[in-house]
C-alpha cells in the first residue's frame, strides 16, 4: 500500500497485508497457506509469545500468563501433530479437537485397532461410533436441502460435532415452535445416519459484518467498509459478501488500491483483490497496539477447541476458542457452507479481516451475532479453501 505519514506509522507497515485476525470485521492480513497445486504451508518453529500477546489471551480467555504461554505452546504442538495423526487414523477417523484439560489433541477412531496407531504419534485417541466421513455425509445432506429450498429464518446453523459424534442444528431462540423450523428438523433427524441434536441459539439472527464508510484503517468498495485478510502473491484475500468481482477497491485514504478478481457470496463467502497503484503485501497481521503485528509464517489448521485471535478495522483485536467446523450459517442472503465458528467478538466493519492462531493463518472474518461489549459469536471462512480455489499462494514471513 502507499506509506503513511508518520504519525500512522504504526499502521503503515501492516496496512496492505490486512488488519489483525478477528471476528466480525474486514481487515486485510498474509495468507499463510499454499496455492491451489502446493502442498499446505508447514508452520515453522513457534517462536516465545509477546508478553502483549499472553496478556490480550488472558484477557479474553480468562488465563494466567503462565497458563497462556503454555497454552500456546500446546496448541501449536497439536496442530503439528494434527495431520499425522489423521492419517494414522485413516478411514477410521472420526475427527479431533484440542483438550484444554490435559493440553493435548484429542483424536476420535472408530477402531480400537487404529486407536493404537493414533497413540504412538502422541495424541489421545478416543472410540467414537461414526467416522467424519459419515458425520461431513450427513450434514451434507442437510446442506443439499437448503440448496433447494431456503433453511427457516429460526434455524441458526448446522454443524458436525466430532467430540459429540453428531451433526447440531442450532435453533434461534423464541422460534423452537415455528412450524417451518420443526419441519426442518424432523427431516433432518430422518433423512440422517447419526444422531441429529438441537441446540438452542441466540435469538438475534446472524449477520455479516460489514459496514458503511467511516474512519478507521479499512479498504472501500462502494459506501461498504471492510477489512483485509491476508496477503497472498499479488493480492490480499477478504469476505465475499465485501464486493462483487470486478468492483473497485480503496484504501484508508481514499486512494487506488486495485479490483476484486473473484468473488462469492452466498454459498461461500470469499473473495480476492488485486494489489497495484504503489501498494504492496506484507506477511503481516495488525496487532492495533494490543499485540505487536504478528507475521504470518503458514496457515496449518488449528483443531476445534484451540485458542484464537483475530484483527479488524472496527474492534481491532480479540481472542477466542474455536467451538464448531464444517458449519452451514443461515444468514438472511442465503446458507454459507463450511464456516468455522468461534468464541470471538465483532461488530460491523470487521468483516473480512483476520483471523489468527500463533502464527498460523486461520481464515477471515465473514459474520457472526453479538459485539464486543456484550460478547457474541463469529464465523470465519476457512482460508485454505480461498488459496485453492484462487490458485493464491499466501504471502508468508
Amino acid at each position: 500500500m502507499r506509506r503513511k505519514p508518520v504519525v500512522r506509522a504504526g499502521l503503515s507497515a501492516l496496512l496492505v497485508l490486512g488488519a489483525l485476525s478477528g471476528a466480525g470485521g474486514a481487515f486485510s492480513t498474509a495468507a499463510a497457506a499454499s496455492g491451489a497445486d502446493a502442498p499446505a504451508a508447514k508452520p515453522a518453529a513457534a517462536s516465545a509469545p509477546s508478553a502483549s500477546l499472553v496478556r490480550a489471551l488472558g484477557r479474553d480467555l480468562g488465563l494466567t500468563a503462565d497458563q497462556a504461554r503454555e497454552r500456546l505452546g500446546q496448541e501449536a504442538a497439536a496442530m503439528r501433530l494434527e495431520p499425522k495423526a489423521k492419517r494414522a487414523a485413516g478411514t477410521s477417523y472420526g475427527g479431533s479437537w484440542f483438550d484444554t484439560g490435559s493440553g493435548k489433541l484429542v483424536v476420535g477412531v472408530t477402531s480400537a485397532e487404529r486407536a493404537a496407531s493414533v497413540r504412538a504419534t502422541g495424541a489421545t485417541p478416543r472410540i467414537v461410533e461414526h467416522s467424519a466421513d459419515a458425520l461431513d455425509a450427513a450434514k451434507a445432506r442437510l446442506d443439499r436441502k437448503a440448496r433447494k429450498q431456503a433453511a427457516p429464518a429460526g434455524v441458526s446453523s448446522w454443524s458436525t460435532d466430532p467430540r459429540a459424534g453428531a451433526v447440531v442444528v442450532r435453533v434461534r431462540q423464541g422460534s423452537e415452535g415455528d412450524a417451518a423450523v420443526r419441519a426442518f428438523l424432523r427431516e433432518a433427524k430422518r433423512s440422517a445416519s447419526v444422531p441429529v441434536t438441537v441446540e438452542k441459539a441466540p435469538a438475534q439472527a446472524p449477520t455479516t459484518f460489514a459496514a458503511g464508510t467511516v474512519g478507521g484503517d479499512p479498504y472501500y468498495t462502494g459506501n461498504v467498509r471492510c477489512s483485509i485478510g491476508f496477503s497472498v502473491q499479488g493480492g490480499f484475500v477478504t469476505a465475499g459478501h465485501c464486493g462483487q468481482a470486478g468492483g473497485s477497491v480503496s484504501g484508508w485514504d481514499g486512494s487506488y488500491i486495485g479490483n476484486f478478481q473473484g468473488s462469492s457470496f452466498p454459498g461461500n463467502d470469499y473473495a480476492y483483490v488485486s494489489v497495484g497503484s504503489g501498494w504492496w503485501t506484507v506477511p503481516v497481521v495488525l496487532g492495533w497496539g494490543t499485540v505487536p503485528d504478528q507475521l504470518v509464517r503458514g496457515s496449518a489448521e488449528a483443531p476445534i477447541g484451540a485458542s484464537i485471535c483475530r484483527s479488524g478495522s472496527t474492534t481491532h483485536w480479540h481472542c477466542g476458542t474455536v467451538l464448531a467446523k464444517n458449519e452451514t450459517v443461515n444468514y438472511s442472503q442465503g446458507a454459507v457452507y463450511q464456516m468455522t465458528k468461534t468464541s470471538v467478538c465483532a461488530e460491523g466493519g470487521d468483516s473480512g479481516g483476520s483471523f489468527i492462531s500463533g502464527d498460523q493463518a486461520q481464515g477471515v472474518t465473514s459474520g457472526g451475532w453479538g459485539d464486543c461489549s456484550g460478547g457474541g459469536e463469529t464465523w470465519y471462512q476457512p482460508v485454505n479453501e480461498i488459496l485453492s480455489v484462487y490458485g493464491l499462494r499466501l504471502h508468508t514471513a
